[in-house]
C-alpha cells in the first residue's frame, strides 16, 4: 500500500466512524478496528491460530518483521518527527532499526531440565495468550516493534493501546507488520489496535477479562494504571539517569559521550543522560569539551532564568519543547544558534529543576561536587530511586563499584553514552520497554512468558 492508498484508507476510516460504524477493521487485514472489544476478539482467533504453528513457523514470522522493519525504518522515523514534531529523524532511524535487528526472538526461550532417579521435570516457557500493550508518545514505532518481536516470538498476540499523539505512526507500524505476518504464512490481526485511541478505549483493554498480561511503556501514571488493574503486569517507566564524571576520567572522551548521549533523539529515550555532576576539578575541562563536541553554553544568569521559565510552567515541563532540537529551544530565548549545535548545556545548582525533573529534551544542567563520593550521594539523589540508568565516567574501578552499588539502577553505563545500555554500540539485547518499577529489567522475549512445570516421574531415569 503507497502513500496515497494509506491517506484515503485513513478518509474512510474517518469517515466509518462518523457514521458509525464499529464492527469492522478500517482497513481489511491492517489490525485496526474501532472497537476495542473487536480488537481483542480478533487477538484471541490471532493468538488461537499461532498456537498451532511450529517454531520453525514462528521464526519465519519474526523475521518478517524485522525485515519490513528495517525496509521502513526510515518512513515510520519520518513520519513520527512530523506527526508528534519531537526527535530527530536519523535517531530514529537507527532506533528502529535497532528494534528489529537487537530484540531477542524465540532463541530467548530456554527449557531447564532436571534429571534424577525419581524421573525427570522440565521447566518450560509458555505464552500468557494475548497481551495488552501500552505504548509511548517518544518511541511509537520502536516500542511496537520491540514488542511485538518479543512478544509474538513468546507465542503471544498484541492489542495495542498507543500514545494518541502518535496515532498515525503507531497504526501505520501496526499496520505494515501485520501484512508481514500475513506474507510470512502467520494468522492475521496478531497485533492489533484500535483507529482512534482514547484513555476509556485503553481502560476498556486493562479491564478486559480475554487480556492475560498488560505491558505499559510510558510515564508514571500509565504505570500506576497497570499496576493497580489486578492483572499481572509489566511496567517501564520514568528515569532521570544521572551522568557522573570523577577526576580520572578521559575527559575529552567522557565530554563527547555525555553531549552524544543526552542529544540522541533529542533526549526522549529516558535512558538518556538528563543532568551532569562533575567533581570539581575537572569541571572547566569537561565544559570546555563538551563545547568543542557539540554543546552550547550558557553563562548569563538572566539567560538560564528565562530558559527555566520557559520550559518549566507551574511546576511542571512545558510539552512544546519536549524532544526538540536544541536550536528551537535557545531561539525562544532569542539565542541563535548553527545546525552543529547538539545540546544545550549550563551550570545550576543541585537543586534546580532541570536537575530534579526529567526534561527530555536536549538540555543538559551541569553540577559541580567536591570529590568523587559527592557525586555519587547527589547522583542517587536526582535519581529518585526510579531504579532506571545511571552513568558514570572513570578509570577508578573501586569508584565505578561504588556508585553502582548505590544507585541500584536497571542499567549502569560506564565510559560510554546512555545509549550503550541499549545496544548502539555496547554488546547486548535491545528494548524499549525497560521495566524498573516491576523489575524485569530489559525486557524481552522470556518476561512475556509464564513458568510451567511438566514432570515425568520415574521415567527416564539415568542409570
Amino acid at each position: 500500500m503507497d502513500m496515497d492508498q494509506l491517506k484515503l484508507a485513513m478518509i474512510i476510516q474517518e469517515v466509518m466512524q462518523k457514521i458509525g460504524t464499529e464492527k469492522n477493521p478500517p482497513v481489511s487485514g491492517s489490525g485496526v478496528f474501532e472497537n476495542m472489544e473487536d480488537a481483542i476478539e480478533a487477538a484471541v482467533v490471532a493468538h488461537k491460530q499461532l498456537s498451532t504453528l511450529t517454531l520453525v513457523q514462528r521464526n519465519k514470522i519474526i523475521q518478517a518483521i524485522r525485515d519490513t522493519s528495517i525496509s521502513h525504518a526510515e518512513h515510520l522515523a519520518k513520519m513520527a518527527v512530523e506527526e508528534t514534531g519531537m526527535g530527530r529523524i536519523e535517531d530514529k532511524v537507527t532506533k528502529n532499526i535497532l528494534a528489529a535487528t537487537k530484540t531477542p526472538g524465540t532463541e530467548d526461550l530456554e527449557t531447564r531440565a532436571l534429571s534424577g532417579d525419581a524421573g525427570v521435570t522440565t521447566m518450560d516457557m509458555l505464552p500468557f495468550g494475548v497481551i495488552g500493550a501500552i505504548t509511548p508518545v517518544t518511541n511509537p514505532s520502536e516500542t511496537i516493534i520491540n514488542n511485538g518481536i518479543g512478544m509474538i516470538a513468546a507465542g503471544n498476540a498484541v492489542v495495542f493501546s498507543p500514545h494518541p499523539s502518535a496515532k498515525r505512526t503507531s497504526l501505520e507500524t501496526i499496520r505494515i507488520l501485520n501484512e508481514a505476518i500475513v506474507k510470512a504464512g502467520g494468522p492475521s490481526n496478531l497485533m492489533v489496535t484500535v483507529a482512534e485511541p482514547t484513555l476509556p478505549k485503553a481502560e476498556i483493554m486493562m479491564k478486559h477479562k480475554k487480556i492475560d498480561l498488560l505491558v505499559a511503556t510510558g510515564g508514571p501514571g500509565v504505570v500506576r494504571a497497570v499496576l493497580s488493574s489486578g492483572k499481572k503486569a509489566i511496567g517501564a517507566g520514568a528515569g532521570n539517569p544521572p551522568a557522573v564524571v570523577d577526576e580520572t576520567a578521559d575527559i575529552a572522551q567522557a565530554a563527547k559521550d555525555i553531549i552524544d548521549g543526552c542529544s540522541f533523539d533529542n533526549n526522549l529515550p529516558c535512558i538518556a543522560e538528563k543532568e551532569a555532576i562533575v567533581v570539581e576539578s575537572v569541571a572547566k575541562q569537561l565544559i570546555h569539551f563538551m563545547q568543542k563536541s557539540g554543546g552550547y553554553l550558557i553563562q548569563d544568569a538572566n539567560k538560564i532564568r528565562r530558559l527555566e521559565e520557559l520550559l518549566i510552567k507551574d511546576k511542571t515541563v512545558n510539552k512544546d519543547f519536549i524532544g526538540k532540537n536544541a536550536q528551537v529551544i535557545l531561539q525562544a530565548i532569542d539565542i541563535d544558534v548553527p545546525a552543529n549545535v547538539k545540546a544545550v548545556i549550563m551550570e545550576v545548582e543541585k537543586n534546580h529543576p532541570f536537575v530534579v525533573k526529567e526534561l527530555m529534551m536536549p538540555v543538559l544542567p551541569i553540577v559541580r561536587v567536591r570529590n568523587v563520593w559527592e557525586a555519587i550521594e547527589l547522583g542517587v539523589e536526582v535519581e529518585h530511586g526510579f531504579r532506571h540508568t545511571a552513568v558514570m565516567h572513570s578509570k577508578n574501578i573501586d569508584h565505578l563499584r561504588a556508585f553502582a552499588k548505590a544507585i541500584r539502577t536497571t542499567i549502569f553505563v560506564k565510559n560510554a553514552p546512555s545509549y550503550a545500555g541499549i545496544g548502539v554500540g555496547g554488546e547486548g539485547h535491545a528494548t524499549f520497554t525497560i521495566a524498573g518499577p516491576t523489575g524485569e529489567g530489559l525486557t524481552s522475549a522470556r518476561n512475556f512468558t509464564r513458568q510451567r512445570r511438566c514432570v515425568l516421574a520415574g521415567g527416564l531415569t539415568i542409570p
